[in-house]
C-alpha cells in the first residue's frame, strides 16, 4: 500500500522552533461516524500518569474543504462526527518543552519525541498500518534525523516518511532530529547506529562505540536470540542529566557531559562507567519488559493506569544484570563491580521504608508514589529497582549455592516459557521449580512480598565477599539527607533517628551548633555536618542544634551517637575474601 494511502497517516512540521511548536496533521482514510481520538496519558517503561494532552492545542477536523465540529470527551479524547466515505483530517499543534527522554522537545538547536506526546491514537484502529512522514525544516536545513521506525521514502538525511504495522509499534520509536554525531557497529550480525546530541569537542565516540558493542554483544550471547533486526541509541548530552527509556529496537538516553569518554584519557571516570550502566540496562530491557513483560501490560491500556507487582522483576532483575554484565563484558573489574554492589547495597539499607513497604507493594504503587517522591519517601518506600536488584542478586547466589543452575538459566527459561511475551510470578516459581525439584514460594514471600531483611552477609559470604559494617557518614548517623551549601539543607529525616528524636524536618536550614557546659555557652556555624566533629570534644552526646525553619530561629536537642549502633541504618563495606569463587560468580 503507498504510503500516500495508508488507513492511518500522520504528518509532523517542525512549526516554529522559537515558540518549541511541532504542528501534526492526522489524516484517517475511513474514518468511523462518530469517531474517536486520543492521546495516551502515560508511556510504557514510565509509570507515571503524565497528562501529554495538556500540551495539546488547536484541534481542528475537516473533511475535503468542510469544517466538523470536535467535542472533547475528556481531558485526552475527542470525537468527531463524520462521513464514513471520505477522509477524515485533523490538525493541531504540541508544545514541546520537557527535555525529559519521556516526552518531547523542540528548539532552535535539537528536536525530540516519543509518540506518546504528539500522535493521536484513532480509536478502532490501532491495529491497522499507520505511516509518519516528518518534514524537513527550512529554518535547519543541516539537521538529521534518527529513529528505530523503518524507512519507506526519505530523503538523505532521513527525512520523510515511515512506516510501523500498528499504533503500538508507531509510538514505540522516538524521534532525535538536529546536528548530532553518529557511528555504527555491529554486534552478533545486528546493526547499531548511535547518536549524540551535545557531545563537546572532547568526546571520544570510537570509545563509547566499542564499548556499546561489547555490552550488546554480551546481552545478546545471555539471551541466546536477538529479537530486534536494527537497533538505535539516541543519547542527549546535557549539563547535569541521568536517564534513559527503553523501547523494542532503540533506547533515549540523558547523560551529563562530564560522563561521556573522553579523548585521550584511558581511565573510565565513575561517571563513565555510570553511563555504560544506564546503556547495559537499557539494552537489557529490549527483552526484560519490551517482549516479556507484566501480563497486566499486554495490551497496553493508554487511558489509565496498567498496575502490576512484577516491577520488581523486570526493573529490579535488569538492574542486577546491568552491572554485573559490564563485568562480564570486561568493562570493569571486581573491584569496581563490588564498589557497585555497594552502592546499591547501602542505598537499600540505608533506607528505613524497607521495614515499612514489600517491594512487590513498592511495584503496585509506583504510580503514585516512585515518580512523586517527597520529604516522607525514605520513611514510607522502598525503590522496586534498588531492592529488586538486591532480590536478584540473593536468589542467583542461593541457586548457585544449592546446586549447578543459576539465574541466568532461570530468565532464558522464562524467555522459553512464556515465548517472549505475558509473564506472571507464577511462571517465575514455576522455572524455579522445574530447575531446582523444589518450591521456592517461601523465599519469594519473605524477599518480594514481606520486608524482613534479605539475607545479604551470609549469601555473600559464600561467594567470597564479606560485608562489614562501617562508620557512617554524619548525615546517616544522624538519621538525615541533606543538601550542603552555605548551610545545611535538610531533605529528608529518617525515621527513628537522632535527628527526628530532636524534632528537625525536611526544609529546616541548619546554621549551627550550642556547645554544653557554659554560662554562655560557645556556639559555632556549621556548612556542612562533617564540622561537627572539629567544634565538639571527644564523647560530647549533647549539643543544641540552631534551626531556621519558616524564617522563625529554633533551639533544637539534638543527642550525639555514640557508637556505629546508633545509626538508624547500616553502612556496609564489601571486601574479597575469595577471588576464585567471586570469579565463579561473575564470570558465567
Amino acid at each position: 500500500m503507498p504510503h500516500t494511502t495508508a488507513p492511518v497517516h500522520y504528518r509532523v512540521q517542525l512549526h516554529d522552533l522559537h515558540a518549541h511548536l511541532y504542528r501534526i496533521t492526522l489524516t484517517i482514510a475511513q474514518p468511523s461516524a462518530q469517531q474517536r481520538v486520543s492521546l495516551p496519558v502515560w508511556i510504557p517503561g514510565s509509570y507515571l500518569v503524565r497528562e501529554f494532552a495538556k500540551n495539546l492545542h488547536g484541534l481542528h477536523a475537516s473533511q475535503g474543504e468542510k469544517s466538523i465540529a470536535v467535542q472533547q470527551l475528556s481531558k485526552h479524547q475527542w470525537q468527531v462526527a463524520c462521513q464514513t466515505e471520505h477522509p477524515l483530517e485533523l490538525t493541531y499543534e504540541v508544545s514541546a518543552y520537557d527535555t525529559s527522554v519521556r516526552t518531547a522537545w523542540l528548539d532552535q538547536r535539537r528536536g525530540f519525541f516519543n509518540g506518546t506526546s504528539l500522535l493521536l491514537r484513532v480509536h478502532g484502529q490501532e491495529a491497522q498500518a499507520h505511516r509518519l512522514q516528518i518534514q524537513p525544516c527550512a529554518q535547519v536545513p543541516h539537521w538529521q534525523l534518527a529513529t528505530g521506525l523503518t524507512a519507506i521514502a526519505v530523503d538523505e538525511q532521513s527525512f520523510g516518511t515511515y512506516a510501523a504495522d500498528n499504533y503500538d509499534e508507531l509510538v514505540d520509536c522516538p524521534v532525535e532530529m538536529g546536528d548530532f554525531w553518529s557511528g555504527t557497529f555491529t554486534a552478533c550480525g545486528v546493526p547499531h547506529r548511535f547518536v549524540v546530541a551535545g557531545a563537546p569537542a572532547s568526546f571520544d565516540g570510537q570509545r563509547l562505540l566499542q564499548d556499546t558493542q561489547k555490552i550488546c554483544e554480551a546481552e545478546i550471547n545471555f539471551w541466546g536470540v536477538a529479537p530486534h533486526s536494527r537497533y538505535v541509541f539516541m543519547l542527549n548530552v546535557t549539563h547535569d542529566g541521568y536517564g534513559g527509556l527503553e523501547h523494542c529496537n532503540s533506547t533515549a538516553l540523558i547523560c551529563s557531559r562530564p560522563d561521556l569518554p573522553r579523548i585521550g584519557t584511558e581511565k573510565a571516570s565513575d561517571g563513565y562507567i555510570q553511563l555504560l550502566g544506564l546503556i547495559s540496562h537499557e539494552y537489557f530491557h529490549t527483552w526484560n519488559v519490551k517482549r516479556l513483560r507484566p501480563a497486566e501490560l499486554v495490551p497496553y491500556n493508554y487511558d489509565q493506569e496498567n498496575y502490576t507487582q512484577l516491577l520488581w522483576f523486570f526493573e529490579g532483575f535488569t538492574s542486577y544484570y546491568d552491572d554485573l554484565l559490564l563485568r562480564r563484558a570486561g568493562l570493569i573489574d571486581s573491584t569496581a563491580y563490588l564498589k557497585l554492589i555497594t552502592k546499591t547495597l547501602n542505598q537499600v539499607q540505608q533506607t528505613p521504608g524497607r521495614q515499612v513497604q514489600s517491594v512487590a507493594q513498592s511495584s503496585f504503587d509506583a504510580w503514585v508514589k516512585y515518580y512523586r517522591q517527597d520529604e516522607n519517601t525514605a520513611n514510607a518506600t522502598v525503590s522496586y529497582y534498588t531492592k529488586g536488584a538486591l532480590v536478584a542478586m540473593c536468589l542467583d547466589l542461593k541457586l548457585r549455592q544449592e546446586g549447578n543452575t543459576t539465574l541466568d538459566d532461570t530468565m532464558r527459561a522464562l524467555w522459553q516459557r512464556c515465548q517472549g511475551g505475558a509473564m506472571t510470578e507464577a511462571d517465575v516459581l514455576a522455572v524455579l521449580q522445574e530447575q531446582t525439584g523444589r518450591s521456592w514460594h517461601e523465599e519469594l514471600q519473605e524477599w518480594v512480598h514481606g520486608t524482613q531483611e534479605l539475607p545479604l552477609q551470609a549469601l555473600l559470604s559464600s561467594h567470597g565477599v564479606r560485608a562489614d559494617i562501617d562508620k557512617p557518614a554524619p548525615a546517616q548517623a544522624l538519621g538525615l539527607r541533606v543538601q550542603e551549601t552555605h548551610s545545611v539543607i535538610i531533605k529528608q529525616v529518617l525515621r527513628g533517628g537522632l535527628a527526628e528524636q530532636a524534632g528537625m524536618m525536611a526544609g529546616d536550614e541548619w546554621y549551627g551548633i550550642e556547645l554544653p557546659g557554659a554560662e554562655t555557652p560557645p556556639a559555632w556555624r556549621l556548612t556542612k555536618l562533617e564540622e561537627l566533629d572539629m567544634y565538639t570534644a571527644r564523647g560530647t552526646l549533647h549539643i543544641t542544634a540552631l534551626v531556621a525553619r519558616d524564617r522563625q530561629l529554633l533551639r533544637l536537642p539534638l543527642s550525639l551517637p555514640a557508637a556505629v549502633t546508633d545509626a538508624p541504618a547500616s553502612n556496609f563495606q564489601l571486601s574479597i575474601t575469595d577471588a576464585a569463587a567471586l570469579d565463579r560468580w561473575l564470570a558465567l
